[in-house]
C-alpha cells in the first residue's frame, strides 16, 4: 500500500528525533510558565514581595481555627489592626450586621445574616483617578486554621502594604485594603463593605486574593465583564497565569468568593487563587506548614505588580470595551480582543477545508476516506474521557476513602499522569489501527477538522475558551498545507504547528486537573485527546511507515507501530500503581469523615448525622439508618439528605432561648418583637416559623430580610444568623392573623468530640472540611 503521509522526509529518524526534541523543549517551557517562582527570603529588598516575610504573618493568623465571631477570630482582627498601624496606616474596624452575599440570597436554612468586623484602611494616592481595593478574608472555616484559605491572601495584603509604605513609591490612585470577616459563613463581610462602607460608594477595581488548596500557581480565574483593559494590566504581573476559558467556566458555576458581592455591586476587578493540593480545603490539615511558599510568592508578587500597574493608570474607562481572550505562554500572557474569536474560529475551519481539498487534489486521501476518518475520530474523543472516569471509579473501589475527599487526593500527580497516559494510549492505539486502512493524511485532516468544529462551538457557547481548539486547528492546518506545498519545509512546518498546540493546550490540561479534581478526570482526558489530535502529523512522523512494503517487512512495521501505544498503556499501569503506593492515608494525610450531633430539646431525642452517602468504617459505627431529610426537626438543614443513627441525649446542653419582648396587633396582622439568645458559645443560630403562619415582614438585628423562602416539611420563613452576639439577636416579625405562632429555634457549636458516646478518631482518620463538620445542633420549639 502506498504511504499517504503529509510528510516524507528523506531521513525520517533524524527528522522525528529533531521534532520530538523541539516539542520536549516547548512542553518544558509551557510547564515552567505555570510553575510558581521560588520564594524570596526575608532579606529581599523592601519594595519587593517576600513570601518568607508574608509567611511569618500566616503563622500568626492561622495559629488555630478562627471562624467568624469566635474569640480566636477577635485575636486575628486585633492583630491586623495593630500590624497596619505599625505600618503608619489608620485602619478602622467596620462592625456591623449584614445580610448574606453571593449568588444565593439565602442558605438552605433561609435568609443569611452575620455580625461582622471588617478591617479597612486607605492608602491615599497622589492624584487619584479611582480606587483599587485589595480584598482577602481573615476568618477561617470552623475546623481548620485556614493556613491557605485565606491566611495566604490576608498575609499577602499585609506584605504588599509593607512594600508600598516602605518603598516610598506613592501610587497615583487610592488603594483600599479590605480584610473581610465571615466569608466562610456567608460572604457577609464583603457584602457589608459594598453595601455600607463610605469608601465603597463610588466603586472601583477589586483585586481579590483567595486559595482553595496548598500548592500550584496563583491563577487569575475570574474577572468582571468587559475585562480587556484589566487583562492588559494583569499582563504586567511578574508571572501571569490565567486563561479566559477558566473565566467562562467559572461564570457558569454557582461558586462564590468575596469577589461576588463586589461584582454584584458593579465593581470591576480580578480574582486570583492557587488551587492545587485541595485535599486540605477547609480541613484541620489546612495549616501554615501545608503551604507551598512558592505559591504564596507567586500570589503576592503578581498582585503587587498588578496593583502598581493599575495604581499608575487613569482608571476612567478601564471597564469599557469587550472581554479579552487570553492564555499563558512562556514569558508572557497572550491576549487579543474578543471580537477576534469568531473570525479566528471561521478561519480555522476554512484552513482545514483548504487542507482537505489539497490532500484530495494530491491524491493523498479521497473524500470518502476523510469522511470515514472524521467519524472514526469520535472514538478517542468519547472513549478516553470514559476510560478516565472509569479509572477514577476503579481507584475509589480499591481505596474507598477517596470517595470522601472533596476534590482531589493528597498526592494526585501520578493519577493525573495516568489519565494523560490513558488518553495518549487511546489516541495512539486508534491511530495504529487505522493508519494503514484510512491513511495518515485523512486522519490528520479529521483531527484538525474536529478541533475547528469545536472552536466554532466554543465561540458560540464559551467564547473565551474557543482559542483552545481554534488556534491549534488553524496552526496545524496551515502547517500541513505548507508541508505539502513546500516539501523541503515540511518538517519545520509540522514542528511549528505542533509547538503551537503544545504551548496552548498543555498548560490548560495541567491547570484543569486541580481545578476540577480527579472525580472529573474525563475533562483532562478530553483536552489531552485534543492535543493528541493536533499532534497527529508528528505521530505519523515517528510512526514506523509500511510504505509499499509487503509480507514480513510490512508485518514488522505494523508491530513496531503498536509500540507507542503499548508504552502508553504500560505508563498507565505504572503511574496508577505508583499513585496507589505513594498516596496512602496517614496521620498527616488522613481520610476525611463527617459527623454531627443533633438534640431535639422538646423530646430529648438525639441523633448522629452525616453527609457520607457510603459511610467509612469510623463513621459507620454511628449510623444505622438510610439517608433522609431532617427538615421536620432541623429546618435549618433544608432538604439535604443525611445518614443518621441514635445517640445519647445530653441534657446538659441548653437550647437557644426565644423570648417575646413586644406584641401588637393591627388590621388583622400581628407584630412580634423577639429575642433569640444562644445559651452556649454558638457559631450560628437559626429561627423558623411554622409554614401555616404567613410572615409578611421581618427585620433581624435591624436588617430587613426576604420573607419568601420556605424551608419545607412544615416550616416556612426562617433565617440563619452567624456570629451572634452574647446578648442575643433582636427580631421583629409581622404575620397574618392574631393567633399563636410556632417557632423552631436552633443553635450550633463545633464540639462533637465532647458529646457522650463519641469515639476518638484513630490515626489516619480526620475531619472533612465541611461547614457542618463536628457540629452540635440543639433545637427547641416555642409557641408564642
Amino acid at each position: 500500500m502506498r504511504d499517504f503521509a503529509l510528510t516524507r522526509p528523506a531521513r525520517r529518524g533524524i527528522a522525528a528525533a529533531a521534532v520530538l526534541a523541539v516539542l520536549a523543549l516547548a512542553g518544558f517551557a509551557a510547564i515552567r510558565s505555570i510553575t510558581p517562582p521560588a520564594p524570596l527570603p526575608a532579606s529581599a529588598p523592601a519594595g519587593e514581595f517576600s513570601a518568607e516575610r508574608a509567611f511569618a504573618e500566616v503563622r500568626t493568623i492561622a495559629a488555630v481555627p478562627h471562624p467568624a465571631g469566635s474569640p480566636a477570630n477577635e485575636k486575628v482582627h486585633d492583630h491586623l489592626i495593630e500590624t497596619l498601624r505599625g505600618l503608619g496606616l489608620s485602619p478602622e474596624s467596620q462592625d456591623t450586621v449584614t445580610i448574606q452575599g453571593g449568588t444565593l440570597s439565602a442558605s438552605a436554612g433561609g435568609a443569611g445574616l452575620a455580625r461582622v468586623r471588617n478591617v479597612v484602611t486607605l492608602i491615599p494616592g497622589a492624584a487619584s483617578t479611582g480606587r483599587i481595593f485589595l480584598v482577602a478574608h481573615y476568618d477561617s472555616a470552623q475546623v481548620g486554621p485556614g493556613g491557605n484559605d485565606d491566611a495566604a491572601g490576608t498575609a499577602s495584603i499585609l506584605e504588599i502594604a509593607r512594600a508600598l509604605t516602605s518603598a516610598g513609591d506613592k501610587l497615583r490612585n487610592d488603594v483600599v485594603l479590605v480584610l473581610t470577616d465571615a466569608e466562610e459563613a456567608c460572604l457577609c463581610g464583603a457584602k457589608a463593605f459594598v453595601d455600607q462602607h463610605p469608601l465603597a460608594r463610588d466603586g472601583g477595581v477589586v483585586l481579590n486574593l483567595e486559595a482553595r488548596g496548598s500548592d500550584g500557581p496563583a491563577i487569575m480565574f475570574e474577572t468582571s465583564e468587559n475585562n480587556g483593559k484589566l487583562v492588559g494590566a494583569y499582563a504586567h504581573a511578574k508571572q501571569p497565569v490565567g486563561t479566559s476559558f477558566a473565566v467562562e467556566i467559572y461564570r457558569l458555576l454557582p461558586n462564590d468568593t468575596d469577589f461576588t458581592p463586589f461584582l454584584d455591586a458593579g465593581f470591576l476587578g480580578l480574582n486570583a487563587a492557587y488551587i492545587d493540593g485541595a485535599a486540605v480545603y477547609h480541613a484541620p490539615t489546612d495549616t501554615p506548614e501545608s503551604m507551598n511558599r512558592a505559591s504564596l510568592q507567586h500570589h503576592g508578587a503578581n498582585t503587587l505588580a498588578v496593583l502598581r500597574e493599575l495604581g499608575g493608570r487613569d482608571l476612567a474607562g478601564i471597564g469599557e470595551g469587550g472581554d479579552a481572550t487570553y492564555f499563558p505562554v512562556p514569558g508572557l500572557l497572550v491576549s487579543y480582543p474578543g471580537a477576534l474569536v469568531w473570525p479566528l474560529a471561521v478561519l480555522a475551519l476554512v484552513a482545514v477545508v483548504a487542507l482537505a481539498l489539497l490532500v484530495r487534489r494530491q491524491h493523498r486521501a479521497t473524500g470518502p476516506r476523510m469522511a470515514a476518518a472524521a467519524g472514526l475520530a469520535l472514538i478517542p474523543i468519547v472513549l478516553a474521557p470514559a476510560l478516565a472516569q472509569g479509572l477514577w471509579a476503579l481507584l475509589v473501589v480499591i481505596r474507598p476513602e477517596y470517595g470522601g475527599l472533596p476534590i482531589d487526593p493528597y498526592r494526585p500527580l501520578w493519577y493525573r499522569l495516568a489519565v494523560i497516559a490513558l488518553a495518549a494510549f487511546t489516541v495512539l492505539a486508534w491511530y495504529a489501527l487505522l493508519r494503514r486502512r484510512i491513511g495518515p493524511a485523512a486522519l490528520a485532516v479529521a483531527g484538525f477538522g474536529w478541533l475547528a468544529v469545536l472552536g466554532v462551538v466554543l465561540a458560540a457557547v464559551t467564547p473565551g475558551g474557543a482559542y483552545l481548539a481554534s488556534l491549534p486547528a488553524l496552526a496545524g492546518a496551515l502547517a500541513a498545507v505548507l508541508a505539502i506545498s513546500v516539501p523541503r519545509l515540511a518538517v519545520p512546518a509540522i514542528a511549528l504547528g505542533a509547538v503551537v498546540a503544545v504551548v496552548i493546550l498543555l498548560p490548560t490540561v495541567l491547570m484543569l486537573f486541580p481545578a476540577l479534581g480527579m472525580p472529573m478526570a474525563g475533562v483532562g482526558a478530553f483536552l489531552t485527546v485534543l492535543l493528541g489530535l493536533a499532534l497527529l502529523p508528528v505521530v505519523d512522523l515517528v510512526h514506523p511507515a509500511a510504505g509499499g512494503a509487503r509480507g514480513l517487512e510490512a508485518l514488522t512495521a505494523r508491530r513496531l507501530g503498536a509500540v507507542p501505544s503499548v508504552i502508553a498503556l504500560l505508563a498507565v499501569l505504572a503511574c496508577t500503581a505508583t499513585g496507589l503506593a505513594v498516596d496512602r492515608f496517614d496521620e498527616e494525610h488522613p481520610s476525611l469523615t463527617h459527623l454531627m450531633y443533633a438534640l431535639d430539646a422538646d423530646t430529648q431525642q438525639a441523633r448522629w448525622l452525616s453527609h457520607e452517602a457510603d459511610p467509612q468504617d469510623w463513621t459507620a459505627q454511628y449510623l444505622t439508618e438510610p439517608a433522609a431529610t431532617v427538615t421536620a426537626s432541623l429546618p435549618a438543614f433544608g432538604d439535604e439528605e443525611l445518614r443518621s443513627g441514635p445517640a445519647t441525649a445530653w441534657s446538659d446542653l441548653p437550647p437557644p432561648l426565644l423570648t417575646l419582648s413586644g406584641d401588637s396587633a393591627s388590621s388583622g396582622e400581628r407584630t412580634l418583637r423577639l429575642s433569640l439568645k444562644p445559651q452556649r458559645p454558638a457559631r450560628f443560630v437559626t429561627l423558623h416559623v411554622a409554614e401555616a403562619t404567613a410572615v409578611t415582614r421581618a427585620t433581624v438585628a435591624g436588617r430587613p430580610v426576604d420573607v419568601t423562602g420556605v424551608a419545607g416539611d412544615g416550616w416556612g420563613f426562617g433565617f440563619v444568623f452567624h456570629a451572634p452576639p452574647a446578648e442575643g439577636v433582636e427580631i421583629v416579625l409581622t404575620v397574618r392573623g392574631t393567633g399563636p405562632v410556632t417557632f423552631r429555634a436552633m443553635d450550633a457549636t463545633d464540639d462533637v468530640a465532647t458529646i457522650p458516646g463519641f469515639q476518638a478518631r484513630p490515626p489516619g482518620v480526620g475531619v472533612l472540611g465541611s461547614h457542618s463538620s463536628e457540629m452540635v445542633a440543639i433545637a427547641k420549639s416555642y409557641t408564642l
